[in-house]
Protein backbone atom coordinates (compact mmCIF):
# COMPACT_ATOMS: atom_id res chain seq x y z
CA UNK A 1 0.00 0.00 0.00
CA UNK A 2 1.60 3.31 -1.39
CA UNK A 3 2.04 6.04 1.79
CA UNK A 4 2.74 9.59 1.05
CA UNK A 5 3.65 12.03 3.90
CA UNK A 6 5.74 14.73 4.36
CA UNK A 7 9.55 13.88 4.74
CA UNK A 8 12.63 14.43 6.43
CA UNK A 9 13.70 15.88 3.14
CA UNK A 10 11.26 18.73 3.28
CA UNK A 11 12.60 19.84 6.40
CA UNK A 12 15.74 20.28 4.54
CA UNK A 13 14.40 21.37 1.05
CA UNK A 14 13.36 24.00 3.18
CA UNK A 15 16.67 25.61 4.01
CA UNK A 16 18.73 24.71 1.40
CA UNK A 17 21.56 27.44 1.95
CA UNK A 18 22.48 25.74 5.25
CA UNK A 19 20.67 22.62 5.55
CA UNK A 20 22.69 19.31 6.20
CA UNK A 21 20.91 15.78 6.57
CA UNK A 22 22.48 14.35 9.24
CA UNK A 23 23.55 10.63 9.47
CA UNK A 24 21.05 8.24 10.46
CA UNK A 25 23.70 5.84 11.67
CA UNK A 26 27.17 6.19 13.19
CA UNK A 27 28.37 4.48 10.24
CA UNK A 28 27.93 7.74 8.10
CA UNK A 29 31.34 8.62 6.86
CA UNK A 30 29.69 11.95 6.34
CA UNK A 31 26.78 14.67 6.24
CA UNK A 32 24.94 14.12 3.17
CA UNK A 33 23.83 17.14 1.30
CA UNK A 34 20.24 17.49 -0.72
CA UNK A 35 22.19 18.85 -3.54
CA UNK A 36 24.14 15.33 -2.97
CA UNK A 37 20.80 13.77 -3.06
CA UNK A 38 18.85 15.78 -6.24
CA UNK A 39 22.44 16.65 -8.38
CA UNK A 40 25.06 13.87 -7.84
CA UNK A 41 26.33 14.57 -11.36
CA UNK A 42 26.83 10.43 -11.75
CA UNK A 43 23.07 9.42 -11.05
CA UNK A 44 21.39 8.89 -13.94
CA UNK A 45 18.21 11.75 -14.78
CA UNK A 46 15.30 11.44 -16.88
CA UNK A 47 12.57 13.27 -18.22
CA UNK A 48 12.80 17.07 -17.97
CA UNK A 49 16.36 18.16 -17.34
CA UNK A 50 14.84 21.15 -16.39
CA UNK A 51 11.45 20.50 -14.63
CA UNK A 52 9.31 22.24 -12.22
CA UNK A 53 9.27 18.94 -10.22
CA UNK A 54 12.22 16.58 -9.30
CA UNK A 55 11.28 12.85 -8.38
CA UNK A 56 14.28 10.96 -6.78
CA UNK A 57 13.35 6.95 -7.15
CA UNK A 58 15.02 4.98 -4.98
CA UNK A 59 14.59 1.22 -6.61
CA UNK A 60 15.54 -2.56 -6.70
CA UNK A 61 15.93 -4.67 -10.02
CA UNK A 62 14.13 -7.58 -7.65
CA UNK A 63 11.71 -5.45 -5.69
CA UNK A 64 8.24 -6.54 -7.04
CA UNK A 65 6.79 -3.17 -6.36
CA UNK A 66 9.20 -1.06 -8.06
CA UNK A 67 8.19 -3.15 -11.23
CA UNK A 68 4.45 -3.07 -10.22
CA UNK A 69 4.66 1.20 -10.37
CA UNK A 70 7.55 1.33 -12.80
CA UNK A 71 5.84 1.60 -16.16
CA UNK A 72 3.35 3.87 -14.42
CA UNK A 73 6.02 6.17 -13.43
CA UNK A 74 7.19 5.83 -16.85
CA UNK A 75 4.47 6.81 -18.30
CA UNK A 76 3.84 9.97 -16.19
CA UNK A 77 7.05 11.72 -16.30
CA UNK A 78 6.55 11.42 -20.61
CA UNK A 79 2.49 12.68 -20.62
CA UNK A 80 3.53 15.23 -18.10
CA UNK A 81 6.86 16.83 -19.79
CA UNK A 82 7.97 18.69 -16.84
CA UNK A 83 9.23 16.20 -14.45
CA UNK A 84 12.84 15.48 -13.85
CA UNK A 85 13.31 12.24 -12.29
CA UNK A 86 16.68 10.58 -10.73
CA UNK A 87 17.33 7.03 -10.67
CA UNK A 88 18.80 5.94 -7.62
CA UNK A 89 19.67 2.41 -7.81
CA UNK A 90 19.33 1.11 -4.48
CA UNK A 91 20.63 -2.65 -4.38
CA UNK A 92 19.27 -3.78 -0.96
CA UNK A 93 17.42 -7.26 -1.25
CA UNK A 94 19.56 -9.77 -3.21
CA UNK A 95 23.30 -10.05 -4.60
CA UNK A 96 22.07 -10.06 -8.03
CA UNK A 97 20.74 -6.82 -7.02
CA UNK A 98 23.88 -5.12 -7.37
CA UNK A 99 24.36 -6.93 -10.37
CA UNK A 100 21.79 -5.36 -11.92
CA UNK A 101 22.61 -2.24 -10.55
CA UNK A 102 26.35 -2.08 -12.04
CA UNK A 103 24.88 -3.46 -15.22
CA UNK A 104 22.30 -0.35 -15.58
CA UNK A 105 25.13 2.26 -14.41
CA UNK A 106 27.32 0.81 -16.97
CA UNK A 107 25.20 1.17 -20.00
CA UNK A 108 24.88 5.54 -19.18
CA UNK A 109 28.54 5.59 -20.29
CA UNK A 110 26.44 4.42 -23.98
CA UNK A 111 23.54 6.49 -23.29
CA UNK A 112 21.61 3.99 -22.59
CA UNK A 113 20.71 3.65 -18.99
CA UNK A 114 17.12 3.72 -18.93
CA UNK A 115 17.14 1.05 -22.01
CA UNK A 116 18.90 -1.02 -19.66
CA UNK A 117 17.03 0.05 -16.39
CA UNK A 118 13.51 -0.64 -18.30
CA UNK A 119 14.56 -4.25 -19.50
CA UNK A 120 15.43 -4.68 -16.10
CA UNK A 121 12.14 -4.03 -14.23
CA UNK A 122 10.30 -5.81 -16.84
CA UNK A 123 11.70 -9.28 -15.90
CA UNK A 124 8.60 -10.84 -13.72
CA UNK A 125 9.04 -12.23 -10.34
CA UNK A 126 11.22 -11.54 -7.80
CA UNK A 127 15.13 -13.28 -6.80
CA UNK A 128 15.79 -12.70 -10.53
CA UNK A 129 19.59 -14.31 -11.26
CA UNK A 130 22.31 -12.61 -12.29
CA UNK A 131 21.51 -14.44 -14.95
CA UNK A 132 18.73 -13.65 -16.21
CA UNK A 133 19.62 -9.79 -16.01
CA UNK A 134 22.66 -10.72 -18.44
CA UNK A 135 19.94 -11.84 -20.90
CA UNK A 136 17.59 -9.56 -20.89
CA UNK A 137 20.03 -6.17 -20.84
CA UNK A 138 21.35 -8.30 -23.76
CA UNK A 139 18.23 -8.19 -25.13
CA UNK A 140 17.77 -4.57 -24.93
CA UNK A 141 19.92 -3.98 -28.02
CA UNK A 142 23.12 -2.47 -26.06
CA UNK A 143 26.67 -2.61 -27.10
CA UNK A 144 27.39 -5.31 -24.59
CA UNK A 145 31.12 -5.46 -25.27
CA UNK A 146 31.24 -1.61 -24.79
CA UNK A 147 29.08 -1.98 -21.31
CA UNK A 148 31.20 -4.78 -20.33
CA UNK A 149 34.77 -2.54 -21.18
CA UNK A 150 32.67 0.41 -19.36
CA UNK A 151 31.89 -2.17 -16.51
CA UNK A 152 35.45 -3.09 -16.29
CA UNK A 153 36.69 0.03 -16.76
CA UNK A 154 34.65 2.35 -15.02
CA UNK A 155 33.84 -0.82 -11.70
CA UNK A 156 35.24 1.26 -8.91
CA UNK A 157 33.42 4.80 -9.56
CA UNK A 158 30.20 2.77 -9.86
CA UNK A 159 30.48 0.80 -6.90
CA UNK A 160 31.26 4.25 -5.29
CA UNK A 161 27.79 5.66 -6.76
CA UNK A 162 26.10 2.89 -5.76
CA UNK A 163 27.52 3.42 -2.23
CA UNK A 164 26.78 7.29 -2.09
CA UNK A 165 23.32 6.08 -2.55
CA UNK A 166 23.43 3.39 0.03
CA UNK A 167 24.18 6.24 2.31
CA UNK A 168 21.67 9.13 1.11
CA UNK A 169 19.04 6.12 1.98
CA UNK A 170 20.39 5.22 5.35
CA UNK A 171 20.47 9.18 6.12
CA UNK A 172 16.53 9.87 5.30
CA UNK A 173 16.51 6.89 7.33
CA UNK A 174 14.92 4.71 4.55
CA UNK A 175 14.32 1.30 4.92
CA UNK A 176 12.94 -0.43 1.79
CA UNK A 177 12.00 -0.03 -1.78
CA UNK A 178 10.49 1.67 -3.27
CA UNK A 179 10.81 5.08 -2.08
CA UNK A 180 9.97 7.98 -4.28
CA UNK A 181 10.91 11.61 -3.32
CA UNK A 182 8.34 13.99 -4.86
CA UNK A 183 9.54 17.65 -4.64
CA UNK A 184 8.73 17.59 -0.43
CA UNK A 185 7.21 14.61 -0.02
CA UNK A 186 8.23 10.90 0.08
CA UNK A 187 6.38 8.07 -1.11
CA UNK A 188 6.61 4.62 -0.21
CA UNK A 189 5.15 1.35 -1.87
CA UNK A 190 4.01 0.53 -4.96
CA UNK A 191 2.36 4.35 -6.47
CA UNK A 192 -0.29 3.70 -9.35
CA UNK A 193 -0.08 6.46 -12.35
CA UNK A 194 -2.87 8.75 -10.10
CA UNK A 195 -1.06 8.28 -7.45
CA UNK A 196 2.20 9.95 -9.04
CA UNK A 197 0.29 12.56 -10.37
CA UNK A 198 -1.32 13.78 -7.35
CA UNK A 199 1.79 13.99 -5.13
CA UNK A 200 3.61 15.68 -8.65
CA UNK A 201 0.16 18.30 -8.57
CA UNK A 202 0.76 18.45 -4.51
CA UNK A 203 4.40 19.45 -5.04
CA UNK A 204 3.67 22.06 -7.82
CA UNK A 205 1.13 23.69 -5.39
CA UNK A 206 3.64 23.22 -2.65
CA UNK A 207 6.27 25.59 -4.24
CA UNK A 208 3.70 28.20 -4.88
CA UNK A 209 3.01 28.76 -1.32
Amino acid sequence: MAVLTRSLFAAVLAALSVAVIMPAAPALAQDISVDAILNDPQAPVGGNLKGDVTIVAFLDYNCPFCKKSAPDLEKLVKADGRIRLVYKDWPILTPASIHGAQLALAAKRQGKYEQVHHALMAIPGMRISKEKMTEAVQRSGVDMERLNADLKQHGAEIQELIQRNLDQADALGLTGTPVYLIGPFKASGALTYEQFRKAVADARAQGKQ
